[in-house]
């Protein structure tokens, strides 16, 4: 039995649906990041799961027992939810102990467990008399999940909880949170736009799309084998073109490609989706295709160009920074691996 499941989930705000029809299904001790562009319904399904928000239609239901459904309304203090909100959310007039064990009954509010949580969150027993302002960003979110684990939920959910976190701390953050998630067997939701941080941490991803789930996979099914061209586009980056299919192989700008054996069969035109790590660079010679560099984006150990083949058609490779081109280069392209087909 899943420990959160959604089915035929609908909302709206008086307008366009805000979701439509949504199926998710949550095992016990998962992280499921949900991942998708502003706007696409994410953050509204998480609130109807954590019991902020009522839906129009379907249900949610933990462990069997439903929490949202027609005629059932289970507030949300009685879901046994953690809730991790966009930057923490600390209470800035209570220390780290005051925050952590807020939400606990006064007869729960120990030292033993104030340690523990602690421990497991991986923060200095040191830290315990400070207030928000005296952490850093890491701690501060650290803190917040502490708070979220301290009742023992049956699930934490977190609202984008490193977007206000540099690059380099998003990082470490995540990682960290990953590791006490895990350490506590805690069922888990996490809400992103950060296709790297949902790739990265979740064992499962569910990529929404105007409201609705376009797929559900692993995070490296879902990035070897999108659902369809607009999941590929979106997860990863990709090249995608135009190409004809016949006999294993498709015939585009780039070359004839080989096609992955789990792609569409069916001959005529197809859209193909070539990963930038597939696009191979070298001097111009006989019978491959030839690109001038039009730009280089540098990121220490590798970088990105972006090509324009002969004939007018767009690609990015990604090489390591030994091998970068410049901009203006001539430079032959070759794509190495079976490449995805989509109809």
């Amino acid at each position: 039995m899943s420990r959160v499941s959604v089915e035929g989930l609908d909302k709206s705000f008086g307008g366009p649906p805000v979701l439509s029809a949504v199926d998710l299904e949550i095992e016990d001790g998962d992280l499921m990041a949900v991942l998708g562009p502003s706007g696409c319904g994410k953050t509204t399904l998480l609130r109807i799961v954590a019991g902020f928000l009522h839906p129009d239609g379907g249900s949610v239901c933990f462990d069997g027992k439903p929490m949202a459904a027609p005629g059932v309304r289970v507030p949300a203090q009685h879901r046994r939810v953690g809730y991790v909100p966009q930057e923490g959310a600390l209470f800035p007039h209570l220390d780290v102990r005051g925050n952590i064990l807020f939400g606990l009954p006064r007869a729960q509010r120990t030292r033993e467990r104030l340690s523990e949580l602690m421990t497991l969150c991986e923060l200095p027993q040191e830290v315990a008399a400070r207030y928000p302002h005296q952490l850093s960003g890491g701690q501060q979110q650290r803190v917040a999940l502490a708070r979220a684990l301290a009742p023992r939920p049956r699930v934490v959910l977190l609202d984008e909880p490193f977007s206000s976190l540099d690059a380099s701390l998003r990082i470490s953050a995540g990682r960290a949170v990953t590791r006490v998630l895990r350490a506590a067997g805690t069922t888990a939701v996490l809400v992103t736009h950060d296709q790297g941080e949902a790739l990265s941490l979740a064992d499962r991803v569910a990529v929404m799309r105007g409201g609705r789930i376009a797929q559900v996979a692993t995070p490296a099914e879902l990035y070897r084998a999108p659902v369809d061209a607009e999941v590929a586009a979106f997860v990863g980056g990709a090249t995608l073109l135009t190409a004809r299919l016949h006999d294993g192989t498709a015939d585009s700008a780039l070359g004839t490609l080989t096609v992955d054996p789990r792609s569409v069969r069916t001959a005529g035109e197809v859209t193909v989706m070539i990963r930038p790590e597939q696009v191979r660079l070298g001097s111009p010679v006989g019978g491959r295709p030839v690109a001038r560099v039009e730009e280089v984006s540098f990121y220490g150990s590798f970088g990105t160009v972006r090509l324009v083949v002969d004939g007018g058609v767009e690609a990015v490779a990604r090489v390591p920074s030994a091998q970068m081109p410049l901009v203006g280069d001539r430079v032959t392209v070759q794509v190495v691996g079976d490449v995805v087909v989509y109809p």
